[in-house]
């Protein structure tokens, strides 16, 4: 990325460099990651709530609260075993203190990591747009680099046509302007070359030329095969 941008600034020659790009947040540029896994940390969470509910609801028959909490943990990873001592101490307390207090530190979990997956949802949006616009600035330099290498071409062939205009300046002074003529002709021919090939008109003009050539050509045969016919005819010589 940045050879390309060295490389384009140095042929253009631009004396300004482009804006730079903002940083790009760690987070991927694919929306279908986060929606996906989203959709299905929302899945775990409802089923977890509803089995809980179901719980509640049915706090006098055991069989279902049991049958439920399997339920809900089957959906949740398995806890380290210092959580699953930590909670049944609580049970085994029942103090309603201490369930206010981890309720209010659950509630604040909660909003933390709703707070964080919402962060992570922009992050992913951010790093998608920043993306694109790399991805565009790529373009950007490599149509500079691409138009450099023309105007350097473009100018080597100018530098051939004044070369050879000057031949041929030289040429009419020395040798007459049969010769010098046709240098000088040659070397505007040089000198337009790589515009005539830029051209949006390059497929006719091509085009006419060849078919110029051809009719030319033709017209040098038929003119020698007349000349051949029209010439006197001289008997062979004993």
């Amino acid at each position: 990325m940045r050879s390309l941008l060295v490389i384009a600034l140095c042929l253009t020659g631009c004396s300004t460099s482009p804006d730079p790009l903002p940083k790009q947040p760690d987070a991927p540029t694919s929306k279908a990651v986060v929606t996906t896994l989203g959709a299905d940390l929302d899945k775990t969470d409802h089923r977890v709530a509803s089995a809980l509910v179901a719980i509640e609801k049915n706090a006098d028959k055991p069989k279902v609260v049991v049958a439920e909490s399997r339920l809900a943990q089957s959906y949740l990873p398995a806890p380290p075993e210092g959580d699953v001592a930590f909670a049944i101490a609580r049970a085994s307390k029942a103090d309603p203190i201490d369930y206010k207090k981890q309720m209010e530190f659950g509630r604040k979990l909660a909003t933390a990591v709703t707070l964080a997956w919402e962060k992570l949802e922009a992050d992913q949006k951010e790093a998608l747009r920043v993306s694109q616009l790399k991805d565009a600035r790529i373009v950007e330099l490599t149509k500079a680099v691409e138009q450099a290498k023309k105007d350097a071409a473009a100018n080597l062939w100018t530098l051939a046509g004044i070369a050879v205009a000057v031949l041929g300046a030289a040429a009419m002074v020395f040798t007459g302007p049969r010769i010098g003529g046709t240098l000088l002709a040659c070397g505007a021919a040089i000198g337009a070359f790589p515009f005539v090939v830029e051209s949006e008109y390059f497929t006719y003009i091509a085009g006419g030329t060849l078919a110029l050539a051809a009719g030319l050509g033709i017209y040098w045969l038929w003119d020698r095969v007349r000349d051949s016919a029209n010439a006197p005819y001289e008997p062979p010589q004993k």
